[in-house]
């Protein structure tokens, strides 16, 4: 079963890319909204078109501003400036996502995808 993400206007096309290759579905910001959009409204458009928000924005990673049980899902991949980690991070997390493929798993949690962890936050 596919996955859904909306992919905030900073993940890149080699990321999105990689989702596909896995039979995941995404939806791209900058194809549905401004690119200059709050990120209240982001993650509004990701509820709304039931999604897994997809970020390398640390702000969505703030369970107080964002209540990861308000939403279909909260991706945040910490790279923290080491572009050498993407191979690492997206290794680590198409594997969570073929171990874990129903979007039920995602509702409610906010998963913070580092290179060699993931943190998940109820």
């Amino acid at each position: 079963m596919a996955l859904r993400f909306l992919a905030d206007h900073c993940i890149s096309r080699a990321i999105v890319q990689t989702l596909q290759a896995a039979n995941h579905e995404v939806l791209r910001l900058k194809d549905l909204m401004r690119v200059e959009s709050s990120d209240a409204s982001v993650i509004a458009k990701a509820k709304e078109v039931d999604a897994i928000l997809l970020s390398l924005n640390g702000d969505f990673a703030d369970i107080v501003t964002y209540p990861p049980k308000n939403y279909c899902g909260i991706i945040a991949l910490q790279m923290r400036n080491h572009p050498e980690t993407l191979a690492a991070l997206m290794w680590r997390l198409t594997a969570y996502l073929q171990a874990q493929p129903t979007m039920a798993h995602y509702r409610g949690r906010l998963l913070v995808v580092e290179a060699d962890r993931i943190r998940i936050r109820d």
